[in-house]
């Protein structure tokens, strides 16, 4: 499975890291362009590339791992992504850099909300509530594997998205529906920032 990023800050970079050595092709792009990206793809090591947006969006999974308010201007890149899967990293920050404040967006969802930014889109939501540095980390422990809550209302996608996860060492954990899960995970609700080993 190819797997593009939007976004090559610290999350993005440690999901990279993990399906690189799964043997994922990875496809990294940022807001500055892949020529920007060259020393990084290459301290993480072999199977990461620097993409410009086309190539990333291009692949089989799409982690969105921008600040949340640069989402709508990511959207207008795109007239349709129907056909494309993607994995909503982002938090609920009014502002960033550095990050602070919360961008309410009710009645929706914040991965509501950003579905309604990405017209056609098939969204997950994961990847948000664990501190970057324990998604950085071996996500295999001796009590158990760390778990990665996952949303969404495709169950097929969310399948796909399971075993790819299983596959880098974590624990996919399915909440449900994209708005009940959703809820659960985003910036103020209750798994946001918990970090648990799954066991057996």
């Amino acid at each position: 499975m190819t797997i593009g990023t939007l976004g090559a800050g610290a999350v993005a970079q440690a999901v990279a890291r993990h399906a690189a050595r799964a043997g994922h092709p990875v496809r990294m792009s940022n807001s500055r362009g892949p020529e920007t990206l060259g020393d990084l793809v290459a301290a993480i090591g072999p199977g990461v590339t620097a993409a410009t947006f086309e190539e990333a969006v291009a692949a089989d999974l799409i982690l969105l791992a921008v600040p949340f308010g640069a989402v709508p201007a990511i959207g207008q890149r795109l007239a349709d992504w129907t056909g494309r899967v993607v994995v909503d990293m982002t938090n609920q920050f009014a502002q960033s850099d550095p990050y602070r404040g919360f961008a309410d967006v009710s009645p929706l969802t914040g991965s509501e909300w950003v579905a309604e930014q990405l017209p056609g889109v098939t969204l997950l939501k994961a990847f948000n509530a664990m501190f970057a540095s324990y998604m950085a980390a071996d996500p295999r422990h001796g009590e158990g594997n760390q778990a990665v809550f996952v949303a969404g209302d495709d169950e097929t996608a969310k399948a796909a998205f399971a075993g790819t996860v299983s596959g880098l060492g974590f624990a996919p954990v399915d909440l449900g529906a994209l708005r009940a899960g959703g809820a659960l995970m985003q910036l103020g609700g209750p798994l946001s920032g918990k970090h648990f080993l799954l066991q057996g």
